[in-house]
């Protein structure tokens, strides 16, 4: 992992820490090409944790916005899922 990539991952744990009672809800978005492998990856990473996840398409298709709505036990549990996700080609973090 880059320095900058390491950066924005520590100031985003402070504020989740200080914004946050552990364990709290979460709310993720992301934005991938819409592709049934690459959204299938996204809600396996999410397994098993009682998520709710619902996807919208984009108005041309092109693109499918997924959130997942899911319990998160402390910050760094957040950081590491982010982390995972990542891996997905073309996938955008909001």
């Amino acid at each position: 992992m880059d320095k900058k990539t390491e950066e924005f991952y520590e100031r985003l744990k402070v504020e989740l820490d200080m914004s946050n009672t552990w364990p709290a809800e979460y709310l993720f978005k992301f934005i991938v090409p819409t592709d049934k492998e690459k959204i299938l990856q996204v809600e396996e990473a999410f397994d098993c944790m009682g998520a709710v996840i619902k996807t919208t398409k984009s108005k041309t298709g092109k693109f499918t916005s997924i959130s997942v709505d899911v319990m998160m036990k402390d910050s760094q549990e957040i950081i590491n899922k982010y982390i995972e996700v990542s891996t997905v080609e073309g996938i955008i973090s909001l």
